[in-house]
């Protein structure tokens, strides 16, 4: 069977293409719809999911990101390949709307099948928190940041792109049945394994046209979408303006809760993150709104004793990538029934440095932990940073097995203050 087409049959290379492409095409989409609809599963409240379904879930997404991929490169390739052969023409060219139509499909087929996979491909990339691509790279892309907003905007555009392909898709399905069936040419023939032949019409449409009418296709699916709000976005964790007279920032909530004294230290600049695993990858995540009494002395008492630290989180100002409404969850921090966690420790001075001593509790449950911390002072200014690393199980926060999310999570802060 030879390799490269001619004007009237298809060649070995571009049938392969052909059908890989379809292989692919139809693997891919039922398994992203199904791994949607668990995840919808999973993420609601009134439904009763396992740590097995979050697993399925997460196992489905990664084999529907990785087909995806292939699927971009596999299209890429096929491309490159039909730029250099004889395309054959069309048995109907001499019905000038139904080849227009053909052509168009074929327009709107090739460009979806870049269009979709590397859309997808994008918002996998600028999410943080997400099941992983089982290729050796593409967590992340050149020039692609970690921003929520931007992963927001190309999953929109992932959904919309997807339902032109599933349109063509399904109109090529049709067009090729109808070419078999009803007119019993061999337009489907010609693409299944052998040597099928087909002398074309004389009269074949032209490219313009068809192309033409796909760019307005897809504007016109991009302007339904924007219509319908699925490009709008409000960035998670954003202050109102009732947020911000009603709750004090970490900025200056020192200033309002510490009591007046010469050692107390007004907090006037910091964050509070964390890192967790999921999945076998660091997703890292911060806390907006926290405050922190601090009492300091530079001179220690006779235990080595400097002062105390008292720290009150809200747990729902914690943005976490993806998986921000989850971490929230009943399963998780349970940011409804327990809307704060608190920290309260001595400072004392050890081997040279500095540690917070103390307790730290969420969902009720109280855990001793001893935070190293660096500190440097500057007159009324100090600057000061340090974590510790916790077992999020010894809290009630997720189930006992590591499952999807590591036991551990790092927690870390940076700080300014003045005395």
């Amino acid at each position: 069977m030879p390799l490269a087409n001619s004007h009237d049959r298809y060649g070995t290379v571009t049938k392969t293409f052909h059908w890989l492409t379809a292989l692919l095409i139809l693997s891919a989409i039922p398994l992203g719809l199904f791994a949607n609809d668990l995840a919808h599963a999973v993420r609601n409240p009134d439904i009763a999911t396992t740590e097995a379904d979050v697993s399925r879930a997460a196992f489905l997404f990664s084999l529907h990101k990785t087909i995806g991929v292939t699927v971009f490169f596999v299209a890429l390739l096929r491309i490159l390949w039909a730029i250099g052969q004889t395309k054959p023409g069309l048995l109907n060219g001499d019905k000038p709307l139904e080849a227009r139509a053909a052509e168009t499909v074929h327009w709107l087929l090739y460009g979806s099948l870049l269009a979709v996979p590397l859309t997808g491909w994008i918002h996998h990339a600028a999410t943080t928190g997400f099941a992983p691509i089982w290729w050796p790279f593409g967590q992340s892309l050149p020039f692609v940041p970690k921003d929520d907003g931007l992963a927001h905007t190309f999953a929109s555009l992932h959904y919309i792109l997807n339902w032109v392909l599933w349109l063509s898709l399904a109109a090529h399905i049709a067009g090729a049945l109808k070419h078999h069936v009803i007119d019993r040419d061999a337009t489907l023939r010609r693409m299944l394994p052998g040597r099928t032949t087909a002398a074309p019409t004389e009269r074949q449409p032209g490219h313009i046209l068809p192309a033409v009418a796909a760019l307005v296709v897809w504007a016109a699916a991009l302007g339904t979408g924007g219509a319908m709000g699925y490009f709008a976005h409000e960035t998670q964790g954003a202050p109102t303006a009732e947020a911000e007279t009603a709750e004090p920032s970490a900025e200056t909530a020192g200033a309002e809760t510490t009591a007046p004294t010469e050692n107390a230290w007004t907090v006037t600049d910091g964050t509070l993150g964390l890192t967790v695993i999921q999945m076998g990858s660091a997703v890292d995540g911060q806390f907006e709104d926290w405050t922190a009494d601090i009492i300091y002395d530079e001179t220690a008492d006779s235990e080595g004793k400097h002062g105390t630290v008292d720290v009150t989180v809200t747990i729902a100002s914690l943005t976490l990538g993806s998986v921000t409404s989850d971490a929230k969850g009943s399963d998780y921090l349970a940011a409804e029934t327990h809307p704060t966690a608190t920290f309260s420790a001595d400072l004392v001075s050890r081997d040279g440095g500095h540690v917070a001593t103390g307790t730290l509790t969420i969902k009720e449950n109280s855990v001793p932990v001893e935070m190293p911390f660096d500190l440097s002072l500057d007159g009324d200014t100090a600057t000061a940073s340090g974590g510790l690393t916790v077992d999020r199980r010894d809290f009630g926060v997720g189930g006992q097995s590591e499952g999807n999310v590591g036991a551990s999570v790092d927690i870390r802060f940076d700080l300014t203050a003045e005395r």
